[in-house]
């Protein structure tokens, strides 16, 4: 079997990369549960074998191989302390392209996808992909230029979340073109039914007073630098979230639960 891939020092994969690793106890189980057949691999510390019998039963009876290692060397195979004493080998998930992703969404309920505008750390991509499982968020999309891909911290830290919201690569058909790619997905998302939203940290109505669309693109910009100017003015409307005004913005990750909340107060799915 090939040795599995290994993040760099940001915690990324490479965005195809040949496999994933998966760690994090919830993380794991909900790998394991969606895609058993793409499991190759199981280390585990000792006190998770009790836990982890499913998985490990399925390892004897696939003829998987699994070990039993200490923390030390989990943490080596990893590449972090933080993974709560399992790690599963995988093969990555299937890549879907945009056409594929619009394809395969409901012409008849409310749809809410995100698009991350320069976000780039895997933490808050996990605890993104964890509001938008909680949500039914259908896809997170990334811009064509993207390099961010599905790390174990950003699966670790979506507890099982990630296998619920592909991510999915606006490359259209545009080789080496980020911008002309970029507007070409934008341009599919509109004929798809789909109205853009750029939220804001001040400087545009409140989300509360905004009539939310059923088929809502929202988008958001990375912690500090924000969203892109040209991509504010390819967005349909502007929306933020008002508060107090003591500190500057939400980080990522709250901003998007508060904004797919009022989306299903006003659309839930039924």
């Amino acid at each position: 079997m090939r040795e599995p891939a290994t993040p760099d020092s940001s915690g990324y994969l490479p965005r195809r990369g040949a496999e994933q690793k998966v760690c994090g106890l919830n993380a794991a189980r909900g790998a394991f549960a969606a895609r058993p057949d793409e499991l190759r691999k199981v280390y585990l510390n000792e006190s998770r074998i009790g836990t982890l019998r499913e998985i490990l039963a399925f390892c004897v009876s696939k003829r998987l191989g699994y070990r039993v290692v200490d923390d030390a060397e989990l943490e080596r195979i990893t590449g972090s302390s933080h993974h709560e004493g399992v790690c599963l080998v995988m093969l990555p998930p299937a890549q879907l392209s945009l056409s594929d992703l619009l394809a395969r969404l409901p012409a008849q309920q409310p749809v809410r996808l995100l698009w991350l505008d320069g976000v780039g750390n895997p933490h808050n991509l996990g605890a993104v992909l964890r509001s938008a499982a909680h949500f039914g968020v259908s896809a997170v999309l990334l811009p064509p230029d993207s390099e961010l891909g599905l790390s174990a911290a950003a699966a670790r830290i979506a507890e099982g979340g990630a296998e619920y919201v592909p991510l999915v690569y606006a490359d259209g058909e545009v080789d080496g073109d980020s911008e002309a790619a970029q507007t070409q997905a934008l341009a599919q998302l509109a004929a798809a039914g789909f109205k853009t939203l750029a939220t804001l940290p001040k400087g545009a109505p409140s989300i509360y007073a905004a009539e939310l669309p059923e088929r809502a693109l929202f988008v958001f910009g990375a912690e500090g630098d924000g969203m892109q100017r040209a991509m504010i003015d390819r967005c349909d409307a502007r929306i933020s979230i008002p508060g107090s005004g003591k500190v500057e913005s939400l980080n990522i990750a709250t901003a998007v639960a508060v904004v797919l909340a009022e989306h299903w107060r006003q659309h839930a799915v039924k």
